[in-house]
């Protein structure tokens, strides 16, 4: 979960200040390839606009590109060298694209000490579980909870966090917690049912991935722990790249 989102499925939020984009997230769902498309015509247009930039990153990574949507967020970085929703985005990418000590160094210059993001300190969180670092990671997650007491999105990619380091009744602890919280999204559902699924308990963890879906999404989340708990046997082995919260979300 944690190669390109331990903030997703087994995902690891981030979130990642208030970084938002112009993109309409409801048509870059519905049609991602389109709506790259569309910000790409508009990025084409006038690429030193900052806007048309984050538009068409954020289109980029929605689509899987993120190798493209990286190098177009360093160029927007290199023309807007201190906007700091530049640098997050940017930062962000990078994690997707599994650059995990380059994110670090952009993503320090997107907030400062002074003004901390939980945000971007959640993104922090994540690329240093991604390079092996739990405890530090877990010291960025401590922070944004100061700052954002139980945000489920934090506590989510602590959960993951845990699980990594293969303390899996840990994980399973902080992501019940993630989840009694109404903020919780689909993405806290499936990693909790993850963890439990990866202790040997299928029946309770296939409960918690359906409960309260339509029956196609719940087939599909069924469906996706069979593949996650094919690995079982290793934890570690059974984690696939995670996506990384967006940026702009509050997971």
């Amino acid at each position: 979960m944690l190669a390109t989102s331990l903030s997703g499925c087994l995902t690891m939020s981030d979130v990642t200040g208030s970084i938002t984009t112009p993109t309409d997230s409801a048509k870059a769902d519905a049609n991602p390839r389109s709506t790259v498309e569309s910000y790409g015509e508009l990025y084409r247009a006038n690429p030193k606009d900052a806007g048309a930039a984050l538009a068409y990153g954020q289109a980029l990574r929605a689509n899987g590109q993120r190798a493209q949507a990286a190098a177009v967020l360093e160029q927007a970085s290199i023309v807007h060298p201190g906007d700091k929703t530049v640098l997050a985005a940017w930062g962000r990418a990078l994690v997707d694209n599994g650059n995990f000590q380059q994110a670090l160094d952009v993503l320090s210059r997107a907030h400062t000490p002074e003004n901390p993001d939980w945000r971007i300190l959640s993104v922090q969180g994540t690329a240093l579980d991604q390079l092996g670092r739990h405890d530090d990671a877990r010291r960025y997650y401590a922070s944004a909870l100061k700052i954002e007491p139980g945000e489920p999105s934090v506590l989510s990619n602590l959960g993951l966090s845990y699980m990594l380091s293969e303390d899996l009744p840990k994980a399973e602890e902080v992501l019940r917690q993630a989840y009694a919280s109404p903020r919780a999204d689909a993405r806290v559902r499936q990693n909790l049912g993850l963890v439990v699924g990866l202790q040997g308990r299928f029946a309770e963890a296939e409960t918690i991935v359906k409960a309260d879906l339509p029956p196609d999404e719940a087939a599909a989340n069924v469906a996706y722990l069979k593949e996650m708990l094919k690995g079982k046997n290793d934890p570690r082995s059974a984690h696939r790249p995670v996506p990384v919260a967006e940026l702009n979300r509050q997971d």
